[in-house]
């Protein structure tokens, strides 16, 4: 068994891509969530909902990009916003990426933490699926990684996606960098960056000062 140390300011994490080849039968559900086309966003607004979402499960992507580059990104012609609304209430938020040929990525899909745990998961996948298989298109796939919900796997394989690819992934630490506050994905733990003063194998005789540790 091979292991790899990982930098101290750097995270790691495996990434399990999961597709769906072909469109399910039944894409019904009995509640109020729909999804709302989020036509060419405010910046503002979107890095609000992108963070109150992602925060819990650190992703970070979009907060690395300037306005330029988001701006670019968002407003493509071949993207597709959505929020997730329920009972008039903004509940989350949906990306659909058509850049390839035949297929379309769920590029980002999330829930607000106070929205977590509801059941809504199956009916807002539903209803994403019914705004991803367009006609002629031929596969939908998303990718999650071990800094999402530990149920994510589990849940993509409960509404009829398989397992294809795994990868790993190593970046800095986004709370160490300043991208996200440091409390956020209190499931991985941030690991700080010792003073070079710091010897990790003191001398017989020589102690530890903890305070050398930031």
């Amino acid at each position: 068994m091979n292991s790899i140390e990982v930098p101290r300011d750097h995270l790691a994490a495996v990434v399990t891509y999961f597709e769906m080849t072909e469109k399910p039968a039944d894409l019904e559900h009995q509640t109020s969530l729909a999804l709302a086309v989020w036509d060419r966003p405010d910046l503002s607004e979107y890095r609000q909902l992108f963070q109150k979402i992602g925060n819990e499960w650190l992703w970070f992507g979009q907060l690395l990009k300037s306005d330029e580059e988001l701006e670019a990104d968002l407003y493509s012609d071949t993207l597709e916003i959505f929020r997730v609304i329920m009972d008039d209430v903004i509940i989350g938020l949906v990306e659909l990426d058509f850049s390839e040929a035949d297929e379309c990525e769920i590029v980002y899909f999330g829930l607000v933490p106070e929205a977590n745990g509801k059941r809504l998961g199956r009916a807002m996948m539903a209803e994403t699926l019914r705004h991803a298989w367009k006609p002629g298109l031929k596969r939908v796939w998303l990718h999650t990684c071990t800094s999402d919900s530990p149920n994510a796997p589990r849940f993509y394989k409960r509404v009829g996606f398989e397992a294809y690819k795994r990868e790993v992934e190593i970046h800095p630490d986004p709370r160490l960098t300043g991208h996200l506050p440091k409390n956020a994905g209190a499931h991985v733990p941030v690991i700080q960056s010792v003073s070079k003063k710091f010897h990790p194998h003191p001398t017989p005789g020589q102690s530890i000062d903890n305070k050398s540790i930031r």
